[in-house]
C-alpha cells in the first residue's frame, strides 16, 4: 500500500476525466487519472464524432480520446489502470481501494466515471456497436439520413431519440416489449402523431444483422400478443419472428451511472445513482458534491445531455473547483502549522 498522498485523483478517463486532467495538470496539481475498466469511456464506441467543436470534418471517438490523453500527459498528468472499488471519504486524506488491489490516498477526488448505456442482449450487438448500432441519437442520428431505423425502448428517452431521428431517417420504428409506453403522455403523443414514426408493440429485438464493413443491414424481431416475447422464448412458448431491413438500431433503454463505489459514502445521488452537484452561495452551479473535496464531472452527474462537449465543460469546472479547494486547504494547513509552532 502506497503511503504517498496525492493532491488530486481523477476517476475516469473519458472526455470529462481528460478535460479535468488537462486543467489540473496545467495548474501543477500533478493529477493521477484512474483509467477504469474501459479507458476512454462511451466515446470509444463511436466511430465518428461530427458535433465536437474544432473538428469540421469529424473525428473518430477513439482518436479524440487518445488526443486528450496525450494532451493531459504533456502537461504532467499520470495515468494508471484500475477502478475504485471502495472509497473512504469520511476522513482526510481520502482512502481509495482499487480493483488492482492497491490503496491510494488523496486530498481531493474528481468522479468522472461516466454512465454505461444499457444493452438488450441482442445477437451481434457487441460486433456492431458503433457500426450502425448506437446508444445516442444526438451523436449518430445524422449518419442515418434516408435510412429506416429502429429505436428500442418505451420511455421518455426513447421518445426523444425517436423524434430526433425522425429529422433524418425515412422512417423510425419504436420497438417496445409491452403494449403501452412508459413515456409521459406528452412525449408519447408527440411520437404517435409523427407521420414518420411507427410502433411495434409487444416486440423485442433478438438479433442485429450486418458487419463492421457494411454497417447494420437488418434485424430480427420477436413478438407475442401478451408482450415480453423474449421471456416467452425462454419458457418454450411459441413467438412470431420477422426479419426487417434497417440501416440503424438505437438503444434507448436507459443508462446506469458508474457510482456503486460511493454507496457507503455521504456523496448524495438520485434514485438512479447520478451524483447531485451543488450550487455556490449565490446559486451558481459548481462541480462540488455533498462531500467537501469530492467533485463530479460528465455523465456521472448528467442524466440529461450526455454529450462529449458538455462532459468536457464540466470536467474543466471540476478541475477549477478542485484547484480552489486545494488552495484553501493549503492555506488552512499553513495557518494551523503557524499557530502550533
Amino acid at each position: 500500500m502506497s503511503t504517498d498522498v496525492h493532491d488530486l485523483v481523477i476517476a475516469g478517463s473519458g472526455i470529462a476525466g481528460l478535460s479535468a486532467a488537462v486543467y489540473a495538470a496545467r495548474a501543477d496539481l500533478d493529477p493521477l487519472v484512474l483509467e477504469g475498466d474501459e479507458p476512454g469511456g462511451q466515446l470509444t464506441l463511436t466511430t465518428d464524432v461530427e458535433n465536437y467543436l474544432g473538428f469540421p470534418d469529424g473525428v473518430g471517438g477513439m482518436e479524440l480520446v487518445q488526443r486528450g490523453k496525450e494532451q493531459a500527459e504533456q502537461f504532467g498528468a499520470q495515468f494508471e489502470h484500475g477502478r475504485i472499488e471502495d472509497a473512504a471519504l469520511d476522513g482526510r486524506p481520502f482512502e481509495l481501494s482499487l480493483s488492482t488491489g492497491d490503496t491510494i490516498h488523496t486530498r481531493a477526488l474528481i468522479v468522472a466515471t461516466g454512465a454505461s448505456a444499457r444493452w438488450v442482449g441482442a445477437e451481434n450487438e457487441d460486433e456492431l456497436m458503433g457500426y450502425g448500432l448506437s446508444t445516442c441519437a444526438t451523436c449518430d442520428g445524422a449518419f442515418h439520413r434516408g435510412d429506416d431505423v429502429l429505436v428500442i425502448g418505451g420511455g421518455d428517452s426513447a421518445m426523444e431519440e425517436t423524434l430526433f431521428l425522425a429529422k433524418f431517417a425515412d422512417s423510425v420504428t419504436v420497438v417496445h416489449r409491452r403494449g403501452e409506453l412508459r413515456a409521459s403522455e406528452i412525449m408519447a403523443d408527440r411520437a404517435r402523431d409523427h407521420d414518420d414514426v411507427q410502433f411495434r408493440w409487444n416486440t423485442e429485438l433478438e438479433a442485429i444483422h450486418g458487419s463492421q464493413e457494411e454497417g447494420v443491414t437488418g434485424a430480427t424481431l420477436v413478438s407475442h400478443p401478451d408482450g415480453y416475447p423474449t421471456e416467452k422464448v425462454e419458457s418454450g412458448i411459441d413467438v412470431e419472428r420477422e426479419t426487417v431491413d434497417v440501416g440503424g438500431v438505437f438503444y434507448a433503454v436507459g443508462h446506469t451511472p458508474n457510482t456503486r463505489f460511493l454507496d457507503e459514502t455521504a456523496v448524495e445521488r438520485d434514485e438512479s445513482g447520478y451524483i447531485f452537484t451543488q450550487a455556490d452561495d449565490v446559486g451558481r452551479p459548481t462541480a462540488r458534491t455533498t462531500v467537501e473535496g469530492v467533485f463530479a464531472a460528465g455523465d456521472v452527474a448528467d442524466p440529461r445531455y450526455r454529450q462529449a462537449i458538455t462532459s468536457a465543460g464540466t470536467g474543466s469546472m471540476a478541475a477549477l473547483d478542485a484547484e480552489e479547494f486545494l488552495e484553501t486547504l493549503r492555506e488552512s494547513d499553513e495557518l494551523t502549522a503557524a499557530a502550533t509552532a
